[in-house]
């Protein structure tokens, strides 16, 4: 009976001892990094977002890449449903979801500053310079002016731009992809066409391209792309933060990312080529440098 009791007392015993372990290991264990990055599928965002993803994995992140539409996408920074973009268009073409949601936005910086445009775009061989001059051909351009989703700045803006130039053309709802496979396909035949453009773009390098005038000034003049966060993520998670407080690089840089996916390199890829050749950069936003 005694070494019964004996053995169940040192059986206890290890017990203890083990569970004091297991928790004082579990005490020790670090949290897993988590950051989300809120993009809408246009060719510039698919370019920035998956660029900084991989520059978060670099710094120990597991990465959730959520697309949605440009309104959805204010709104869920507003709530704190993710944690930042890197692609808002300031001031113009996101001018009416900043007047929205923009006090309960964390602005962090100009991570493009200055560089980017929005307009109806043309091929170089159209004959016309200036929306004011599109209701006299308009017979030539279909009476059609070919947009992408339904809700974006850009759209928002022209819809303006209808109004405002009183123009005879209708907006063609389609997507970044679509504009793009029409836009060229057009220029393919030489044929006229106007869509709603924006620099930078990978289309201003593979076809020759430009903006119609805007006398009215309904497009804004030029913008800078920033980065966004949800409040409280400073304090949540300093070193995401500094991240993207260090986060800038040129519309030349963004560029290239874009050239290359349009090219059939896949978004990872294209990511990853620009970062090895431009690791001085990085080490920058990382704050190995």
């Amino acid at each position: 009976m005694v070494r019964k009791i004996g053995s169940l007392l040192a059986l206890t015993g290890l017990i203890l001892t083990l569970s004091l372990f297991s928790a004082g290991c579990t005490g020790t264990e670090t949290e897993a990094k988590e950051v989300s990055i809120g993009y809408v599928t246009w060719d510039c965002a698919i370019a920035s977002s998956n660029v900084m993803k991989q520059v978060f994995e670099e710094a120990g992140y597991d990465v959730e890449m959520v697309a949605v539409d440009a309104g959805p996408l204010f709104q869920a920074l507003a709530s704190g449903d993710v944690d930042f973009t890197t692609t808002g268009w300031l001031p113009h073409t996101h001018a009416h979801y900043w007047e929205q949601y923009g006090d309960q936005i964390d602005y962090v910086n100009e991570n493009i500053p200055g560089a980017a445009r929005i307009g109806l775009v043309v091929p170089t061989y159209v004959t016309i310079d200036s929306i004011e001059e599109m209701n006299d051909v308009s017979d030539q351009f279909d009476g059609r002016i070919v947009g992408i989703e339904p809700g974006a700045g850009i759209m928002t803006r022209t819809e303006q731009a209808i109004d405002e130039y009183d123009l005879n053309y209708e907006l063609v709802a389609s997507s970044s992809a679509g504009m793009a496979a029409e836009l060229s396909s057009a220029i393919s035949g030489e044929e006229w066409v106007v869509v709603t453009g924006w620099s930078p773009h990978w289309k201003f390098g593979r076809f020759d391209l430009k903006f119609l005038e805007d006398p009215k000034g309904v497009y804004g003049g030029a913008e800078d792309v920033v980065t966004l966060a949800r409040q409280g993520l400073a304090e949540d998670d300093p070193e995401a933060y500094a991240i993207l407080e260090r986060f800038e690089w040129t519309a030349e840089d963004i560029a290239l990312v874009m050239t290359d996916i349009e090219g059939g390199m896949s978004e990872e890829e294209a990511a990853q080529k620009w970062i090895d050749a431009n690791r001085d950069k990085v080490d920058v936003w990382l704050g190995n440098a």
